[in-house]
């Protein structure tokens, strides 16, 4: 099996590039953030505090998160309910970031995530993939674009969907996204030692879509 692991801070366009790679290349794509988007989701429908690992953790046993794959796409239930969509709330973004910051979080999800890189070629975007959770993947990329733009991004994704925010607030809170992935003591957010760093700063969508794919080819022809 191939095991392609794109890692990076919020914002900077993992998901929708991964998601198209994954599709040229026949791969199934895997969100990780998804994944800590549903545990976060959880813990708020519970009235739990996502920072609180003393509340959290009791909970985890009662979470069950199935991916599903739909001609390609992923999507996420919380026991029988899809909650694809529930999860992109910039409430559920921070409570994410939260009970991501928790090792017994990150044990809970680490089988699942290693098991579908197992049994099927993955392209598989988090915060880290090519560190953690897949260290022997052929092929590490490490996505990154300025905080700005990651949030302008950001801020037009969630406008388009109809929520009401404020640039600044969403480049606060990415800001505090980027400290708090960065600062935990369990699995921080840094580039794997062979990863190619990617900045898309200034780069359009296909732009970066391309670069991607070009780095990609060319790690496995040089791994075949």
């Amino acid at each position: 099996m191939i095991a392609i692991a794109i890692d990076g801070p919020a914002g900077a366009g993992k998901s929708t590039i991964a998601r198209r790679a994954a599709a040229e290349l026949g791969y199934i794509y895997v969100d990780t953030g998804a994944l800590y988007r549903a545990v976060g989701l959880f813990m708020l429908q519970k009235g739990v505090a996502p920072s609180d690992s003393t509340a959290v953790c009791p909970l985890l046993e009662q979470v069950k998160i199935r991916l599903a794959f739909q001609n390609g796409e992923q999507k996420v239930y919380l026991g029988d309910r899809d909650v694809t969509g529930d999860i992109r709330t910039p409430e559920v973004s921070m409570a994410a970031s939260d009970v991501s910051a928790i090792p017994e979080v990150r044990k809970f999800l680490f089988s699942l995530q290693q098991d579908l890189a197992k049994t099927n070629n993955v392209i598989m975007d988090g915060r880290d993939i090519g560190t953690v959770v897949l260290p022997d993947a052929q092929v590490k990329i490490f996505l990154t674009a300025s905080p700005e733009e990651r949030a302008e991004r950001r801020y037009e994704e969630l406008r388009e969907k109809g929520e009401k925010v404020r640039f600044d607030e969403v480049l606060a809170d990415l800001k505090k996204r980027d400290y708090n992935d960065s600062h935990r003591t369990v699995a921080p957010l840094v580039p794997a030692e062979t990863a190619i760093v990617v900045d898309t700063t200034g780069m359009t969508l296909e732009q970066s879509i391309d670069k991607l794919m070009s780095i990609i080819e060319k790690k496995l022809n040089e791994n075949n």
